[in-house]
């Protein structure tokens, strides 16, 4: 049942950071207005680097359960709990807690641990 859900936290992992990246360009960067334009193109690269960096963990979760390697288990965990609770937290206190997108890292948090 745990390897259940440490897929499913890698699979919520996935969907939050497609999500992060669609909004991102779609709400975030189509409304703001920042010049230089080559500052424009590197804050949007940093951002969808968190997106990848969010997928490349849910690819981990995923595949954890059968790397057969309980090491590599705690530490992919360990390590997705530790970047998913900071983002929760830095979405939390950025937005004052009016986004719900802390609460979906969190759920990722929550999984993992379960996961465990």
């Amino acid at each position: 049942m745990r390897d259940v859900v440490l897929q499913a936290a890698g699979l919520a992992s996935i969907a939050v950071a497609l999500i992060h990246g669609v909004l991102g360009e779609t709400v975030v960067f189509a409304r703001a207005t920042i010049s230089p334009e080559r500052l424009r193109t590197l804050l949007r690269l940093v951002w969808q680097a968190g997106t990848v960096a969010w997928i490349g963990f849910g690819a981990l979760l995923v595949a954890a359960p059968a790397l057969g390697s309980e090491a590599a288990r705690h530490w992919i965990v360990i390590m997705a709990i530790g970047v998913f609770a900071f983002a929760a937290v830095a979405n939390a206190v950025a937005t004052r807690a009016r986004h719900p997108g802390w609460i979906m890292l969190v759920g990722v948090v929550a999984l993992a641990a379960a996961g465990y």
